[in-house]
C-alpha cells in the first residue's frame, strides 16, 4: 500500500514508491511472472504465448462470455482462470507499462468463494460468475489509493467502492488488476509522472491511446478480457482502436459513474460517462446486460430507469422479418483527413457491406465538426483549468505535453463567468438539434425510406500515434459533445506495403498538417524512434502491425442499437479482417 504521507517528499520518491509498490504486488504472483527479454521487439503482442503454459494461454485468449460458461458450470474454475489473467497482466505490464498495481491476494480469495458457491448452490453467484474485471486506477475500490493520475493525490484512500464496483461485484466479477492513466485524465494517451508512458502492443513506439490506456494495453496483451473505463472526449474508445479491441461509450446516465476520482466532479456541461472494453463484442454485451439488469437507478437516481433492452430487434425489418441496415459512413470530418490505414479500413468494411442484401449505404456528409470541438472545447475547463493545475502544482510534478496542450495551449480554455457557461450550454443543444435534423434528413435518394440507424467513420485520424503526438480528439469528442452512443472495433492492421502516403497532399489547415506529417517518415521522427534510414519516403513503417479500428454510432439512448447493428455487420462480412494476437 502506498504511504499517506506523500506532501513530506519530492514528486520524484512518491513516484518511486507507487512503482515499488506495482512491481511488489507483481512479484507476489503465484507461480512467479515469468521475466522478458531485455531486449524487446517493437511488437510485443506475442510475447506472452513463449512464456506461458499452452494452458493459460487457451484461458486468457478465450472470450469472457465463453469463460463464465465454462466457469457457471464447473468446467473450469476462477481460481485457475484468475490465476492465469494474473500471469498475464503480470507479463502486460513489463510489456507495455498498463497497470498501477496487482490485486493476487484479494482475488484469488474472491475466486475461490466464488468456486465454493457454485458447488454448495450448484448454480453461478451471477452473471459474472468468477471472472476477472481489470479496472482503471481512479474507479475506486475501498482501502486502495485512488491519485487520478497526480502525484499529489497519492495516498487517498478511497473509503468505499465506486457503485459500478459494487454492482460487478454482485454480478460476480473478480477484481484483480487496476490500470495507468495519464495526468488529468484529459489525454487521447496514457502518460503520467507516477509510471511514465504506456505503451501499445503491437508497437512499443506508439500510443497505447488514453485515457484509458492501461486498460487498452492489458487487453490487448490479452492480460485482460473484460475491463472498466471512462470516456469524456474518446477516453475508451480511443485506447480501444489503438490497441485493437472492443470499447463502448454509452450515452450519458446509462451507467453509474458515482464515487469515480477526477477534478471538476459535478459538472454536467460534458457528462462523463463509464464503459466497458473487452476482447470481444459478446463481453461489452454481457457487461452492459449484467450491470443494468441491477436497476441502478434505484440508488443512484440520475441513471436512466431501464434495463438493457433485448426483447425486440432494433434493426427494421422488411415484410418477411429480414433485418435491414442503413449505414451512414464519414470517410472524412471535414477537419482531419484519416490515414491511408482508416480509408483503406472503411473501404473495405463498405465494398463488404454493399453486397449484403437488406444493407443500404449513405454518403454522411459532416456538419460543422469544427464547430463542435469549438463547444465542447470550450465546456471541458470552464475553470479555466484551475482544478488541474492545482492538483499537478501541488507535488512540483512537470506538467507533461499533453496537459500543457489540452489547457494551456487551448485557445478555448478560459474562466468562464456563469452567464458564458448558459451561453455555451445552449449552443450545445442548439448543436444538438441541428445534427438531429441532420441526421433525420439524410437518405439515399429521394424515395428511400427512413433515417440511417448508424454512422460508420473513423474511431482516430489513423492508428495509433507517436507518443505525445494525440492532439487531435473530434472522431471521438463529436460524439461526446452529441451525447450518442459509440462503439469502437477492430477492423485490420498496417500494411506499409499497401498503405502509402499520400505524396503532394495539400493539408486544409494546421490541425491536417499536424497529423498528415504524423504519417510521413520525417526525418526528425526518424531520428527520435531510430528507425532505420533505407526505408522508402513513402513507407510509413513506424506503423507496422499496429490495429486499425473504426466505429460506430447511433442515437442518443439507442445503445443497444449500435450493438446489434455490429452483431450483424460481424455476422455477414466477418471482423476483423485480419486476427489481432
Amino acid at each position: 500500500m502506498i504511504s499517506h504521507s506523500s506532501r513530506q517528499r519530492s514528486w520524484q520518491d512518491i513516484a518511486k514508491q507507487a512503482q515499488k509498490h506495482r512491481d511488489e504486488t507483481i512479484a507476489a504472483v503465484q507461480p512467479p511472472v515469468p521475466d522478458v527479454p531485455s531486449d524487446l521487439p517493437l511488437n510485443v503482442s506475442g510475447i506472452p504465448k513463449a512464456l506461458l503454459s499452452e494452458r493459460e494461454i487457451e484461458i486468457t485468449e478465450t472470450a469472457p462470455e465463453d469463460l463464465v460458461e465454462l466457469m457457471s458450470t464447473g468446467t473450469i474454475t476462477s481460481t485457475e482462470v484468475t490465476t492465469a489473467f494474473l500471469r498475464r497482466a503480470g507479463l502486460a505490464q513489463k510489456l507495455t507499462n498498463c497497470l498501477t498495481e496487482l490485486l493476487p491476494t484479494r482475488a484469488l480469495l474472491r475466486a475461490a468463494e466464488l468456486d465454493s458457491y457454485l458447488r454448495e448452490n450448484d448454480r453461478p453467484l451471477g452473471p459474472l460468475h468468477g471472472l476477472p474485471i481489470s479496472v482503471k486506477e481512479h474507479i475506486p475500490l475501498a482501502g486502495l489509493d485512488c491519485n487520478g493520475g497526480f502525484i499529489s493525490w497519492v495516498g487517498r484512500l478511497a473509503p468505499r467502492d465506486a457503485y459500478i464496483i459494487t454492482l460487478l461485484w454482485r454480478a460476480g466479477a473478480v477484481f484483480y488488476a487496476r490500470t495507468t492513466q495519464p495526468q488529468t485524465l484529459m489525454h487521447l494517451e496514457t502518460s503520467s509522472n507516477l509510471y511514465g508512458a504506456t505503451v501499445n502492443p503491437f508497437q512499443r513506439e506508439l500510443s497505447s491511446g488514453g485515457s484509458s490506456g492501461g486498460e487498452g494495453a492489458l487487453l490487448g496483451c490479452r492480460g485482460s478480457c473484460l475491463g472498466v473505463g471512462t470516456d469524456i472526449g474518446g477516453s475508451v474508445r480511443s485506447p480501444a482502436g489503438n490497441c485493437g479491441v472492443y470499447g463502448l461509450r454509452p450515452t450519458s446516465y446509462r451507467l453509474p459513474i458515482g464515487g469515480f476520482t477526477a477534478t471538476m466532479i459535478g459538472q454536467e456541461h460534458v457528462v462523463p460517462v463509464v464503459g466497458p472494453m473487452s476482447t470481444s463484442l459478446g463481453g461489452v454485451k454481457m457487461f452492459m446486460r449484467a450491470v443494468l439488469g441491477q436497476k441502478p437507478w434505484l440508488v443512484e437516481p440520475s441513471c436512466l430507469p431501464f434495463e438493457w433492452r433485448e426483447g425486440k430487434s432494433w434493426l427494421k425489418e422488411d415484410g418477411e422479418g429480414k433485418k435491414r441496415l442503413k449505414i451512414g459512413v464519414i470517410w472524412d470530418d471535414g477537419v482531419v483527413r484519416p490515414h491511408p490505414p482508416v480509408t483503406r479500413a472503411l473501404r473495405g468494411v463498405v465494398a463488404k457491406l454493399a453486397t449484403i442484401d437488406g444493407v443500404e449505404i449513405v454518403e454522411w456528409k459532416p456538419w460543422k465538426h469544427d464547430l463542435a470541438w469549438e463547444i465542447i472545447a470550450s465546456l471541458y475547463f470552464c475553470d479555466a483549468g484551475a482544478e488541474e493545475t492545482a492538483a499537478i502544482d501541488a507535488s512540483g510534478e512537470p506538467w507533461r505535453p499533453l496537459s500543457s496542450f489540452i489547457i494551456k495551449e487551448n485557445p478555448f480554455v478560459k474562466n468562464r463567468m456563469i452567464s458564458d457557461v448558459w451561453r455555451l450550454t445552449e449552443m450545445r443543444e442548439q448543436y444538438r438539434a441541428d445534427y438531429a435534423k441532420i441526421w433525420n434528413d439524410t437518405a439515399c435518394g429521394a424515395n428511400a425510406g427512413g433515417a440511417v440507424d448508424v454512422i460508420l467513420c473513423p474511431v482516430t485520424p489513423g492508428a495509433a500515434p507517436p507518443l505525445d503526438c494525440a492532439r487531435y480528439w473530434g472522431y471521438t469528442s463529436q460524439w461526446n459533445l452529441l451525447d450518442y452512443p459509440a462503439l469502437a472495433f477492430p477492423v485490420t492492421k498496417v500494411d506499409p506495403e499497401i498503405d502509402l502516403v499520400e505524396e503532394g497532399y495539400e493539408p486544409r489547415n494546421e490541425k491536417d498538417k499536424y497529423n498528415y506529417e504524423l504519417c510521413m517518415p520525417l526525418p526528425s521522427i526518424h531520428s527520435f524512434f531510430k528507425q532505420p534510414t533505407n526505408k522508402s519516403p513513402d513507407e510509413p513503417e513506424k506503423y507496422r502491425g499496429a490495429p486499425v479500428s473504426l466505429q460506430l454510432v447511433a442515437r442518443r439512448y439507442e445503445d443497444e442499437k449500435v450493438v446489434e447493428a455490429l452483431e450483424y455487420i460481424q455476422q455477414h462480412i466477418g471482423l476483423p479482417f485480419v486476427k489481432m494476437i
